[in-house]
């Protein structure tokens, strides 16, 4: 098989596995609460990803940079999923996800101010559409038109976690180049681990799933394995692929939780939302050149 053709797979298989998760994370927000979904569903990737650096016998040396840096990636990867999850408890999955896109915006803002990195012109592009996309997405436009501004219930939450994972990516890509994806993976894995329980306890923060029927619980399980998929495929082929191919297919994944949310979530979206999130998806397909 050629090495386009394996990229483009690749890509597709990431897209499809972080969308999913994330749709799958909207609906049992809403059924059991974002935090619940949230620790399981990352529970579950930890010991997935443990399985796989026991295939691959992953090396464990680590330098001191990445030791100070882990815990950091570990807290503000949390938190970004944690306001994430907050979003679509609250409101629209379509909308939240698309809203999400903002990501790449915060990717790349602290790319350019902390680690000298500079935009193509078509990613500047990228970025402005991004930035319209999330803000006609976000907007309650039949409010608008009552005289009344109001933005989207699941919005503010959404940002906050765009802003996180803004700064994760840039912190992870620090540690990647230290130890690889797949000890970042592992550790940073455990790290959530570690604060979501420590957060549960001090926010008082119910994580039983006693009384969870066991559909959910497989679906909570599903979920971890996924994303850890989504990641080792992404990550496989950026090592042995082309990253101007897997970079932008695997980053289109609210395609994947707008489209499954619009199918079996009925979701309304009104004609301006709708273009807000292509426009919004295609930015950041255009960020990736």
């Amino acid at each position: 098989m050629s090495t386009t053709i394996l990229s483009i797979l690749l890509g597709i298989g990431g897209m499809l596995g972080w969308g999913i998760y994330d749709f799958l994370g909207g609906v049992f927000s809403k059924q059991i609460g974002s935090f619940k979904s949230l620790f399981w569903s990352q529970l579950a990737g930890l010991g997935s990803i443990l399985l796989l650096a026991f295939v691959f016998k992953t090396e464990t040396n680590i330098p001191v940079l990445a030791i100070t840096l882990l815990p950091i990636a570990a807290i503000v990867y949390s938190a970004g999923y944690l306001f994430f999850f907050k979003g679509f408890e609250k409101g629209n999955v379509s909308i939240v996800a698309a809203t999400m896109n903002l990501w790449a915006v915060f990717t790349m803002m602290f790319a350019f101010i902390f680690m000298g990195q500079r935009l193509t012109a078509t990613q500047t592009i990228g970025v402005f559409m991004i930035i319209s996309g999330a803000t006609l997405a976000s907007i309650d436009w039949e409010n608008i038109t009552n005289q009344r501004f109001q933005i989207s219930l699941g919005v503010k939450d959404a940002i906050f976690g765009a802003f996180f994972f803004g700064v994760f990516w840039n912190i992870s890509e620090i540690i990647t180049e230290e130890i690889g994806w797949l000890l970042t993976t592992l550790l940073v894995k455990f790290g959530i681990a570690i604060f979501l329980l420590f957060f549960s306890f001090a926010a008082r923060q119910e994580i039983g799933l006693i009384n969870s029927p066991a559909n959910t619980k497989y679906a909570i399980l599903f979920m971890g394995m996924i994303e850890v998929g989504a990641v080792a495929l992404v990550n496989y082929g950026l090592t042995i692929g082309d990253a101007i191919l897997i970079t932008p297919i695997a980053s289109a994944l609210s395609i994947v939780t707008i489209t499954l949310a619009v199918i079996f979530l009925k979701d309304s979206i009104s004609k301006l939302q709708g273009l807000g999130i292509v426009m919004a998806v295609v930015g950041i397909i255009a960020t990736a050149f």
